[in-house]
């Protein structure tokens, strides 16, 4: 039973996670500008994330340094993670989102959220150039199949919609996402997730707000449904979807949960078909069930490397929140 309510968290945060560029593109349609979007979300998740940081002390309580180290180094150490968690957001998840909405401009959700997962790939093949995993025959095959997919996802793509600078985009996102959780998967274990999250958000904000100061401001004459969108966006697809992922992780371990939230674009595919008539041509399809499948195997790890404490480097993303 509770690795079945386990499941069912991941599987909602997968969901709450795929409505994103749905709800961006409602607003987009609302008249909202990308600047904005982004710093709405960021600021209103890091308020948010704060009041439950508030109400929830415990879960801010940081796992204590190792004894034996000079006197003042763990508090050294400490000002360090902040800085590096705070710098995750400002560089690397501010950048990664403001490609993913760049791209949202000018592409369907649904193709942009299959090119965008070709990250847990990314992340796979860097880790192991790094010396942190290594390359099994099966996630040899695992990364052919991804490579052909996203190949079949791009040459599917004979649409209106299809715009070769939106692609460049979301590639650009998926590349920066790659940097950016090799970077989380280094602080990830000795910060609590739900601060390590509010300080990623906090960050992204401040880069976006000085971003804004430096170009003329915030444009924030929208009509209402733009708020209700925004707030769909920060609420739903940031706050709840990080909140549960983290429930859901607790009761599964990382792969697991790593691989339930492939369902995240089979979502954003399926709701951008009813809210937005888009649709994937067949060889896009099955270009998107190989990336899917790829993720799935290359989140299966041999039993002796499996820790439930930890996550994996296909895991990690999803402790800081997704695009």
């Amino acid at each position: 039973m509770l690795n079945r309510m386990g499941a069912a968290l991941c599987l909602l945060s997968a969901a709450c996670f795929g409505a994103m560029a749905i709800f961006g593109k409602l607003a987009y349609q609302a008249g909202v500008s990308p600047g904005t979007l982004l710093l709405v979300r960021f600021s209103l998740a890091a308020a948010l994330l704060g009041m439950v940081l508030l109400v929830r002390q415990d879960l801010r309580r940081e796992a204590p340094e190792p004894p034996g180290g000079p006197a003042g180094r763990p508090a050294v150490a400490r000002r360090r993670l902040l800085a590096t968690a705070v710098g995750l957001g400002a560089v690397g998840y501010a950048t990664q989102a403001s490609l993913f909405f760049s791209a949202l401009q000018l592409m369907d959700a649904s193709l942009l959220s299959l090119i965008l997962y070709t990250y847990p790939v990314l992340v796979t093949v860097a880790a192991v150039l790094l010396g942190r995993d290594r390359l099994t025959p099966g996630r040899g095959a695992a990364l052919v199949a991804a490579s052909c997919g996203t190949l079949l996802v791009l040459l599917g793509a004979g649409g209106v919609t299809f715009h070769p600078l939106g692609a460049l985009l979301a590639f650009g996102a998926a590349i920066t996402y790659t940097g950016y959780i090799l970077v989380a998967d280094t602080v990830v274990r000795r910060l609590p997730p739900v601060l390590l999250s509010a300080l990623v958000m906090a960050g992204a904000a401040g880069t976006l707000g000085a971003r804004a100061l430096l170009t003329g401001g915030v444009d924030l004459d929208f009509r209402l449904p733009g708020w209700f969108w925004l707030a769909c966006i920060a609420v739903v697809s940031t706050v709840l979807a990080m909140l549960t992922f983290f429930a859901g992780l607790k009761r599964t371990g990382p792969s697991t949960a790593a691989i339930l939230s492939t369902f995240e674009p089979v979502v954003t595919t399926g709701l951008a078909a009813l809210a937005l008539g888009e649709s994937l041509s067949p060889v896009q399809l099955v270009g998107g069930v190989l990336v899917l499948s790829s993720v799935a195997v290359l989140q299966v790890r041999p039993a002796r490397n499996q820790d439930p404490d930890a996550a994996g480097p296909t895991a990690s993303p999803q402790l800081a929140g997704q695009p």
